[in-house]
């Protein structure tokens, strides 16, 4: 099994004069440091301050866990605490995820190019990925009903909302023919959901899991990382009854339960903030870095590229003309120091290596605006 290029190219990158677009990573300065000590501290100092320094029940904070429903059924997907198990992130989520579900030589269906750690997790598992086509609106459903029919596949994974490389989003008609053949074929669905609280423009689509045909087949992840600190390592997975118990006790064998203490702060923090007025700050910072990097690019990239607008999310996916290997190119652009990710090692099959991803979200815009810059030097 491979190590994540990205993972080793953060480590690479590691010196102040690099302006990384590399990583997928929130900007600290925007962390509500104040509401998260203030929310550690009710958890440590109240009367049940030494019980969340305790072992705790495999499936969560039932109190995080009320918190965590209410909003999802805000967002368009009726929960019930019951519903949720939480997780040591929401990578662990897909980790739990294939353990209960994906004997070895099962498929997996994703869409291409994917999230690199979650064909990680399929690998580790003894899958077999089948990659489905896409296109500027996210997986074909026509792409999709093909390869049901020719292959046995087991689980469907889409990061459907601001995708993870490309930023695509899945529209509402194709989300309910996504849901439709799913159903039609018994296929679980893994919806990957990270990003969807991060849009700038445009009008807020429920996820695909709150689709009708999906309702007893859907898989819904969401994770703290991306809205509130990623070091907290607090995430969160819905799923039907059917399979819940079976994720429990797969949980158990891998860590009994998520932090208890980071959980009762996580819980103590939504009791008492405006989690959305901080999404809404969050929108604010990060729409005008998505601005300034598709703006900056427009002037950068060579005739011939072509350049993703997303919605809402954390990237911007490029592809350059010609017969260009950008896993190469990143030498030339680290020695301009910039830094970037090659597109190929999201491709479950047949990759792009013209492709490259670049994340927005942790420089402000004109520091986005100087290591455009400097990438279109590397590319002249």
């Amino acid at each position: 099994m491979n190590s994540s290029p990205v993972r080793e190219l953060l480590a690479l990158i590691d010196r102040p004069d690099v302006i990384s677009f590399a990583g997928g990573l929130p900007a600290p300065e925007l962390f509500d440091l104040d509401g998260l000590r203030t929310a550690f501290d009710t958890a440590l100092s109240t009367t049940t301050g030494r019980r969340n320094l305790q072992y705790a029940p495999t499936e969560g904070n039932p109190a995080l866990r009320e918190h965590l429903a209410e909003r999802l059924s805000g967002q368009g997907l009726p929960t019930d605490p019951a519903d949720l198990l939480i997780t040591t992130g929401s990578q662990q989520a897909l980790t739990l995820l294939a353990t209960a579900l994906l004997d070895p030589g099962a498929v997996v269906a994703v869409e291409n190019p994917t999230y690199l750690s979650a064909l990680q997790c399929f690998e580790l598992a003894g899958a077999r990925v089948v990659a489905v086509d896409g296109d500027e609106g996210g997986i074909d459903p026509d792409a999709l009903a093909e390869v049901l029919r020719r292959e046995p596949v087991r689980v469907l994974y889409l990061v459907p909302t601001f995708a993870n490389p490309t930023g695509r989003t899945l529209d509402a008609e194709r989300r309910r023919a996504v849901a439709e053949l799913a159903a039609a074929h018994g296929v679980w669905i893994i919806e990957d959901d990270p990003y969807g609280q991060l849009r700038y423009r445009g009008q807020a689509l429920a996820p695909l899991a709150a689709e009708p045909a999906a309702a007893d087949l859907a898989l819904h992840l969401g994770s703290f990382s991306k809205i509130g600190a990623p070091g907290l390592r607090l995430g969160w997975l819905r799923a039907p009854a059917s399979v819940l118990p079976a994720l429990v006790v797969a949980k158990q064998a891998a860590d009994l339960h998520t932090s208890t203490i980071d959980q009762a702060a996580a819980a103590a923090y939504l009791a008492a903030s405006d989690l959305d007025a901080h999404i809404a700050r969050l929108r604010t910072a990060y729409g005008a870095r998505r601005d300034a990097m598709v703006s900056a690019l427009r002037d950068a990239l060579p005739a011939g590229s072509s350049c993703s607008d997303p919605e809402g999310g954390m990237f911007c996916w490029v592809r350059l003309p010609g017969d260009v290997d950008t896993a190469t190119l990143l030498k030339t652009a680290l020695a301009h120091d910039v830094a970037f990710v090659p597109g190929a090692p999201f491709y479950a099959a047949d990759p792009d290596h013209a492709t490259l991803r670049l994340s927005f979200t942790s420089n402000p815009p004109n520091t986005i605006a100087e290591g455009v810059r400097r990438l279109g030097q590397a590319l002249r």
